[in-house]
């Protein structure tokens, strides 16, 4: 008995000692969306299609929708403003009337009109969805003709373009940084361990400061640090704590990193700024941790 308890011991601190992490970048360019118009269930497909001007948050999309029950697709394009969607169906003129919408609008000013320019060309169709970014699903409307019904996205996200960064968890466990910590993406594994608080995973990352290259440090070299995410003994996500070694939106710059006795201990010193005093950064990757002092 005492051997087969021994075993079993040995079998599970092997399956423990096995458990790892990963981190899988997917960057999604379209989204498939379940809804409703006037009550009726219906399927879209929206792809991004390029941007207009400078912002991520404002480009073109086509794709298609469908009735649930008749699944024939249904042609569409249109534009993507900041979670709100304008698109259309131009019937028997779907190609040649989508390019010209496409030329038609070049600038955010234009964005404004999309709608006074779309039915210029005399849309079949009409789908327009405004988010207010509230926690529950997107409303909006169906015009056909002279006739407008009620429409609704079952989502709470309407953004195409996503940059998806999926923590692949022990205990069959997967969680995206994107639902969480911010839409920007740019993370990379650095190390995990366990101990007796919980799990913690260490991440390096790089990410632009603003998806609008023509706003506030757009066009800058972006944000820069680490962040230590937490949890339970068996995976539970808790919280996740930012650490910046650069930023442009903090006015963190001329970051040097120390030498230490450890190559694998690294050592930031952050100056000061016109809204933080200065700080050091000790990153522990075999301690998937980092301590910020004066």
């Amino acid at each position: 008995m005492k051997k087969i308890i021994l075993l079993l011991l040995y079998f599970i601190g092997c399956l423990s000692f096995a458990q790892k992490v990963e981190l899988k970048d997917i960057t999604d360019s379209s989204q498939i969306f379940k809804g409703e118009i006037a009550g009726v269930p219906i399927t879209m497909q929206l792809r991004y299609a390029g941007i207009v001007d400078c912002s991520q948050y404002q480009h073109f999309v086509d794709g298609w929708y469908y009735y649930d029950k008749y699944q024939k697709k249904i042609p569409l394009t249109g534009i993507y403003d900041y979670g709100n969607l304008y698109l259309y169906n131009f019937g028997n003129k779907q190609k040649q009337s989508s390019k010209i919408l496409v030329e038609k609008i070049t600038s955010p000013r234009l964005i404004e009109k999309t709608d006074s320019i779309a039915k210029t060309l005399n849309p079949k169709e009409i789908l327009n969805f405004q988010s207010d970014h509230a926690e529950h699903e997107i409303s909006g409307t169906f015009i056909l003709g002279n006739t407008t019904h009620p429409a609704k996205l079952l989502t709470k996200n309407s953004m195409i373009y996503r940059f998806n960064n999926y923590l692949i968890l022990p205990n069959n466990k997967k969680i995206n940084t994107y639902d969480f910590i911010d839409p920007y993406g740019g993370n990379e594994l650095v190390s995990y361990i366990s101990d007796k608080t919980g799990n913690r995973v260490l991440l390096y990352f790089e990410r632009t400061s603003n998806f609008n290259a023509c706003g506030m440090c757009g066009a800058s070299e972006g944000e820069k640090g680490y962040r230590v995410l937490y949890f339970t003994s068996d995976w539970n996500y808790k919280k996740y704590q930012d650490f910046l070694t650069e930023s442009c939106i903090n006015n963190i710059y001329d970051t040097t990193e120390s030498k230490t006795k450890d190559p694998k201990v690294l050592k930031f010193s952050i100056k000061k700024t016109t809204t933080s005093p200065a700080y050091t950064l000790v990153v522990d990757i075999k301690n998937a941790s980092v301590v910020k002092s004066k």
